[in-house]
C-alpha cells in the first residue's frame, strides 16, 4: 500500500459541514459531488450519520479507526465503495485525481446490523442512483431515488479489501512494526517465518498476535497489503508485468489469477485505461 505522503506535500481539504447537507427523516438520503486533486486529504472526522463513500473516477484511500482504536485502510477504486457508520472517524486521501462522492444516511434508513466498515461493490445501477441524487428535489420521484439507492446498497455485495493495522498506542509495537515493513515491501517476503526475525519474536507468537489484535491471519492479512500495493500501480497504468513483480509475483499471469479471485474482475479492468471509461 503507498504510504500517503509527508503531510507538508498533501492539500488539506475542507469538511463539508454545510447546515443543509444533514440527512434527516424527512430527506433521508443525501449526496454531495466534489472534484479533488491527487495528494488531496480531508483530516479525520466524524458525523452522526452513516455515509457511502465513492469516487466516480480517480482512486482514494481511505482510513477508519473504530474497534477500540484499531485503524483499517482501504484502497477505494470506483467500482467499490466504503461504508463508514455514524460516529466512526476517518480520513481520506486522493491517490489519483478523483470525482468523490458521498451519500449520507439517516439513521431510518441505514440497513439493520450495519455496525461496521464494510467495502461494497458497486453496480451500475448504484452508481447511476448515486449521480441522480446529486440533483434531486423534494418530490415523488426524488422519493422513490432514494429508497431505490438503500436498496441497492443494502443488496451490494461486500468484499475484503482493508489492511487493519495495530493501535498506535497500546498495540503490540512488535506487530505493527512488521505490519509497517510488509506495507513498506510486500515483494520482499512472503512467509511469516521470514519476517518475525525483524522484530524479535516468534513465528507462534506473532501468528498468535495477528488473530487477538487484528482478527486475521498473516496470509489473509498479507494479501490485503498486496491489494492495496497492487490497486494504485493498476491505476496509473503501470504494466501487469510490473505489478505482478512488485507485488512478489514470479509471473504475471499468477498474479493475475490471484487478484481475479480476490477482486472478481482482472487486473487489467482496474488500469487507467480502463477506469477512465467508467
Amino acid at each position: 500500500m503507498p504510504a500517503p505522503k509527508p503531510r507538508s506535500t498533501l492539500t488539506a481539504v475542507g469538511f463539508d459541514g454545510s447546515a443543509n447537507r444533514a440527512p434527516s427523516p424527512q430527506r433521508p438520503v443525501r449526496s454531495r459531488a466534489r472534484p479533488l486533486a491527487m495528494d488531496a486529504h480531508i483530516e479525520p472526522h466524524h458525523h452522526a450519520w452513516s455515509q457511502f463513500t465513492y469516487c466516480a473516477s480517480g482512486l482514494m484511500q481511505v482510513t477508519v479507526t473504530q474497534g477500540g482504536g484499531m485503524q483499517t485502510t482501504y484502497i477505494v477504486p470506483p467500482t467499490r465503495a466504503v461504508w463508514i457508520p455514524p460516529l466512526v472517524q476517518h480520513r481520506v486521501v486522493v491517490l489519483e485525481d478523483a470525482e468523490l462522492r458521498t451519500v449520507d444516511l439517516d439513521p431510518s434508513v441505514t440497513p439493520t446490523g450495519w455496525t461496521d466498515c464494510r467495502v461494497l461493490m458497486v453496480s451500475k445501477l448504484l452508481r447511476e442512483l448515486v449521480h441522480a441524487l446529486e440533483d434531486s428535489v423534494p418530490d415523488p420521484r426524488d422519493d422513490a431515488i432514494m429508497a431505490l439507492t438503500v436498496s441497492e446498497m443494502a443488496r451490494a455485495t461486500t468484499q475484503a479489501l482493508g489492511v487493519p493495522m495495530p493501535h498506535p498506542e497500546h498495540g503490540d509495537k512488535r506487530l505493527r512494526a512488521l505490519c509497517e515493513a510488509v506495507l513498506r515491501d510486500p515483494a520482499e517476503k512472503s512467509q511469516l517465518s521470514e519476517w518475525v526475525a525483524h522484530v524479535g519474536a516468534s513465528e507462534r507468537t506473532v501468528a498468535r498476535l495477528f488473530r487477538d489484535e487484528l482478527g486475521t491471519s498473516f496470509q489473509q492479512w498479507r494479501l490485503q497489503a498486496v491489494l492495496a500495493n497492487a490497486l494504485p500501480q493498476l491505476a496509473r497504468g503501470l504494466p501487469i508485468a510490473q505489478v505482478a513483480a512488485a507485488s512478489g509475483y514470479a509471473s504475471d499471469s499468477a498474479f493475475s489469477a490471484m487478484f481475479k479471485q480476490a477482486m472478481g474482475q482482472a487486473p487489467s479492468h482496474f488500469q487507467n485505461k480502463t477506469l477512465s471509461k467508467q
